[in-house]
């Protein structure tokens, strides 16, 4: 039998998280019954990740190669400033850049939404939500949504590891638990990267995404 602490936080996470739907199933465009489906590119396991030039919200252009001859491994996360798995996920995502940061390792933010049909997934509202969240990683824009679609990305969040030859060895789910971080079991993303960096098999490489669907432009 749980606690009385224990169940109230349970119960606003809950509350919390159908809040975030319910906010974004007002902000997906009206006629969401006829947004495109676009077939996305397979990016799998031991492949070479897609090399890109996206501008950050630091106002700087970023190259994955030459990422790749600084960090050990990167970390590539679909993301959407609106998207309440993204939400649940952020202080996460700067916990595990928190520690694996000063081992040659970088997470990288991308955001491949169509910022056409909606202002909230725009370039200077990225801008908004990384001050707002305290991002200590790199956002990018992907306004052509054409990185997104190499990477295979189809859900927001959904992670890459990738290592220094610029092979990807980890796609999907960041842990098991969106919706509580206490009661997290299993964290993909953080396992997948301790092992690479201890040159250990990575025992789990790919996971079923759970999380919003991208928007495509029509």
């Amino acid at each position: 039998m749980i606690g009385y602490q224990a169940f109230t936080k349970k119960w606003f996470d809950t509350v919390e998280l159908a809040l975030n739907l319910t906010r974004f199933l007002f902000l997906v465009p009206s006629n969401q019954g006829k947004m495109k489906t676009l077939e996305t590119i397979d990016t799998p396991i031991g492949s070479y990740a897609p090399d890109f030039e996206l501008p950050g919200i630091d106002g700087q252009v970023h190259h994955l190669s030459r990422y790749l001859e600084k960090f050990r491994a990167i970390g590539v996360v679909s993301m959407c400033n609106y998207c309440p798995y993204v939400g649940q996920y952020i202080e996460r995502l700067k916990l595990i850049q928190e520690e694996f940061g000063s081992q040659e390792f970088t997470l990288i933010g991308m955001n491949g939404n169509d910022t056409n049909r909606d202002l909230m997934a725009s370039f200077e509202s990225m801008k908004a939500f990384a001050v707002e969240r305290g991002l200590n990683f790199p956002y990018l824009w992907d306004s052509t949504q054409d990185v997104t679609r190499s990477f295979g990305a189809s859900k927001t969040p959904t992670a890459f590891l990738i290592d220094q030859d610029g092979v990807v060895r980890y796609r999907g789910q960041i842990d098991d638990n969106p919706q509580n971080p206490t009661d997290v079991k299993i964290q993909y993303l953080r396992n997948a990267i301790a092992s690479l960096f201890n040159h250990q098999e990575i025992e789990i490489t790919e996971t079923e995404v759970i999380g919003t669907p991208l928007v495509w432009r029509t």
